[in-house]
């Protein structure tokens, strides 16, 4: 956000709130033209296209367009301007507010209003429906604008101070929710992935005291001790299985490499990979687009919801699994969808939790799809699931288009 965007930020709010700065500021354009002895006094700022009074003496506090506006024909002028007689200066002449279109005015005095970097945002200016002579500037004070100006501008610096200080405590405050929130999931995590550890390793225990046992006594057969070992084996599988998949899931966002990927081709590599999974199944592939990325973290991706839909056919229909994608609303959308045993709507979400699986009796850690929402939110994305129409689910991911 540029400097003057945050000043016609601020202008817009104080144009919409009775409150301090603008009881402060009516205060001093109060006094403004009282020194100046004139019955109109304004605080003007500028906006994009129009010139806001935040505070005016002797009528209510309006907008105008900038064409209109007198203050912003010298607005860049950095001096006090004094305008005796608007009528006789050509800069005023044929101003609406001269002219009678809009107003009737004919002594006009501002000066600049300058931030402390030196941005011009307006300007404090006086007014009447009549010229003044030399004399009547002279003893109105007129040249004591640029010291008024100067205090305008220390409440408008105070309170965008003030606006500051107000929304980095209130992003300390959400970081503050966000940590406190993120520590609960890590300590469930963390707590979750125990307890799936040690069954596998209780198996591996078990497996391997029998088979301590049975060597010791002389006894079992080679039989009983290869089924031990096996056991012992697929324990351990799952559990190097699961530590993987834990590994992958911490790892995801922290890639800085950005580059064009054809969906099409990550999507063939995937299916290479997991074409003997498919058991009569078919994936029918669809157009796919180029999106910006990490390639190795939108093929796991890819992976991740193809192989779910794998691992959630219906025993009742062959598998059919549909992969596309296009441009939808200036975002690429990808939809995976499957006819396979779907998913309840009260579960749409659970799912996404880590070490959450749609059904217990489906292998499977349960942190492919909370990896496919890490990659997906990574890459300023969302992705979401919902039951088919018939039978089955549909996976949607929104990607960003640049």
């Amino acid at each position: 956000m540029t400097a003057e965007q945050v000043w016609v930020d601020m202008v817009t709010d104080l144009g919409d709130l009775a409150a301090p700065p603008t009881q402060q500021l009516q205060a001093v354009v109060d006094l403004t033209a009282r020194i100046c002895r004139v019955p109109l006094a304004q605080i003007n700022f500028f906006t994009r296209d129009e010139q806001r009074q935040v505070a005016a003496h002797g009528m209510d506090p309006s907008a105008c367009a900038l064409e209109d506006s007198m203050c912003h024909v010298v607005r860049h002028d950095l001096e006090t301007v004094v305008v005796p007689d608007t009528r006789l200066d050509p800069r005023f002449a044929d101003n609406p507010f001269v002219t009678g279109r809009l107003g009737l005015l004919r002594f006009y005095a501002s000066h600049p209003l300058t931030t402390a970097s030196g941005l011009v945002v307006g300007r404090l200016c006086v007014f009447d429906t009549r010229p003044r002579t030399l004399e009547e500037i002279a003893g109105s004070e007129v040249d004591s604008l640029g010291v008024v100006a100067a205090r305008v501008m220390d409440v408008l610096e105070l309170a965008l101070r003030n606006r500051e200080l107000v929304h980095a405590l209130e992003h300390v405050e959400a970081m503050r929710t966000e940590l406190l929130t993120s520590h609960d999931r890590l300590a469930a995590f963390a707590g979750q992935v125990s307890h799936d550890l040690k069954t596998p390793l209780s198996s591996v225990s078990l497996s391997l005291g029998l088979i301590r046992e049975q060597l010791a006594g002389g006894g079992g057969s080679a039989e009983e001790l290869d089924w031990l070992v096996t056991k012992a084996g697929d324990a351990a599988g799952r559990m190097s299985a699961l530590v993987d998949d834990v590994l992958a899931f911490a790892q995801v966002g922290g890639s800085e490499l950005h580059q064009d990927v054809d969906l099409a081709e990550v999507l063939g590599e995937v299916l290479d990979d997991v074409g003997s999974r498919l058991d009569g199944g078919e994936v029918l592939v669809g157009p796919l687009p180029v999106v910006c990325g990490d390639r190795t973290q939108l093929r796991s991706l890819l992976q991740n919801l193809v192989t779910n839909a794998l691992a959630y056919r219906s025993p009742d229909r062959r598998l059919q699994v549909e992969v596309d994608g296009g441009l939808v609303d200036h975002r690429w959308l990808l939809e995976v969808r499957d006819n396979g045993r779907g998913i309840a709507p009260e579960d749409v979400e659970r799912v996404f939790v880590p070490l959450q699986r749609g059904a217990h009796d489906v292998a499977g850690s349960g942190i492919g799809l909370a990896t496919c929402r890490r990659i997906v939110e990574a890459h300023g994305g969302r992705i979401s699931l919902r039951p088919r129409a018939g039978h089955g689910a549909v996976a949607l991911v929104e990607l960003p288009t640049g």
